[in-house]
């Protein structure tokens, strides 16, 4: 059996992003990019696809630079 999931690519380096609905089996676990965030922030992201997109870009950076911090 498969779970419907919305797929989101970001591609940093052009700035370009595209969504999808995708099939993902049941049994396997998906990660959470936004895990390490306070849940009042993942919850301010699940209203707004730009902001969403800015965090993930941020997060993004500081991973490329070393640093781990939401």
């Amino acid at each position: 059996m498969f779970e419907r999931c919305v797929s989101l690519v970001w591609c940093p380096g052009c700035r370009v992003y595209s969504g999808a609905l995708v099939h993902i089996p049941r049994t396997r676990t998906l990660a959470d990019a936004l895990a390490s965030l306070p849940a009042d922030e993942r919850a301010r992201l699940r209203h707004s696809e730009t902001k969403l997109i800015a965090c993930i870009d941020r997060l993004d950076r500081r991973e490329r630079q070393g640093d781990r911090r939401p």
